[in-house]
């Protein structure tokens, strides 16, 4: 049997252009960059071409660019280390319902700290309205962590209006782009972010590597102490390969960016349509519009998901409910819930992601499956 893996959103493999990169720091070039002999400083030059290559992809300044072990701990150094550097002006944090884990849960955290986070709901397509962030923002407003692209949904936030309401008030403004970069344009100009995390296993890049932008002027405290590597804000030998493996997937997304989006935009489509005509009561979820090109979030009522995503894994096709963070919950999706959905919809989400190697053919006999896999259950359902 074949596998037919659409749950790029999760991960992506490797390109092997990043894997052909990385494999002389995994083998022959070993030094570490902290060192001054010559194994070091090839070390070094790969960490600073591949910084280089990151901060042109965002459209940033080198000296701008944090490496991290992933997305996660980038959003929690953002907000972390934003918050402690800023307490003496105030100790409010804005954040929303449908945020990653890595955000929700490291505020939760920063509540029970001594600092105040107000939590702002979203409308029925999982956007955050600007009037209700505009509302929120006191005079002890220090933070606002939005992210770019909803990691279930695909929704995509108005950073840009956000961070024009946010600096009126000398508010820092954060987004995990961690689900947006390398899937739609993703400049730190044009966003007007103060901090910007993203990862390098979900552009064609490693795991275990990610990066967090710092505009320069951003207050920032580091999460632990050590080394002064990444200028004191991530302090440990770097993971010399990983970060040479993001640089070359961030350069990669530089380069087939535009191309790759108008692809998977009508593979989304053509995938919407060929829902439509099998399963005439298929519910899309999410901002249908202002939305990630590759990601499709759809409910089907009266089946049961996890019986139904493993119909398909059974078949060799990979999907998923939502986030892989959250799989093996059994309780319905905070974001779903935050999107006000019907508790019937909220039992069968499926989530499909294209990628690179996605075909129509791939599509299409994605779409027959799934089809027959309903008709099964339903069949189940009225028989029992």
């Amino acid at each position: 049997m074949e596998r037919l893996y659409l749950d790029h959103a999760a991960t992506t493999p490797v390109a092997p252009e990043v894997v052909a990169a990385m494999l002389p720091y995994l083998t022959s070039a070993f030094g570490n960059p902290s060192s001054a002999h010559s194994f070091g400083r090839e070390a070094r030059e790969a960490v600073e071409r591949a910084r280089r290559q990151v901060a042109a992809s965002l459209g940033a300044e080198p000296a701008e660019i944090v490496f991290t072990s992933g997305g996660t701990e980038a959003d929690v150094l953002a907000l972390r280390g934003a918050a402690y550097a800023c307490r003496r002006r105030g100790n409010h944090i804005i954040t929303t319902a449908v945020e990653h884990h890595a955000v929700l849960d490291t505020c939760l955290a920063l509540d029970t700290e001594g600092f105040d986070v107000t939590v702002l709901p979203v409308d029925e397509r999982g956007k955050v309205r600007l009037e209700d962030v505009a509302a929120a923002i006191r005079n002890t407003t220090i933070l606002i962590s939005v992210m770019h692209a909803n990691n279930e949904v695909g929704t995509v936030q108005p950073i840009r209006a956000i961070c024009e309401v946010a600096h009126r008030h000398g508010v820092l403004v954060h987004t995990d782009a961690v689900q947006s970069f390398g899937k739609i344009p993703v400049s730190v100009a044009d966003l007007g972010v103060d901090l910007l995390s993203l990862s390098g296993h979900k552009i064609y890049g490693p795991k275990g590597v990610g990066a967090l932008y710092v505009r320069a002027g951003t207050p920032l405290e580091p999460l632990f102490h050590g080394g002064g590597q990444e200028r004191g804000l991530r302090p440990g030998t770097e993971n010399v390969a990983g970060i040479v493996g993001l640089g070359r997937a961030a350069a990669l997304v530089k380069e087939k960016l535009a191309e790759e989006t108008r692809c998977l935009r009508a593979l989304r489509e053509y995938l919407k349509k060929e829902l439509v005509a099998r399963l005439p009561d298929v519910r899309f979820n999410g901002d249908q519009e202002d939305c990630l090109p590759g990601l499709l979030h759809f409910s089907i009522p009266g089946v049961d998901g996890p019986t139904l995503l493993k119909m398909l894994d059974g078949e060799g096709i990979a999907v998923s409910g939502g986030a892989a963070c959250t799989t093996g919950e059994t309780k319905p999706s905070y974001v779903l819930l935050a999107l006000g959905l019907a508790e019937d919809y909220t039992r069968c989400p499926v989530r499909v992601t294209l990628g690179r190697s996605t075909t129509v053919a791939a599509v299409e006999r994605f779409v027959a499956v799934l089809d027959g896999a309903v008709r099964r259950l339903r069949g189940e359902k009225q028989g029992g």
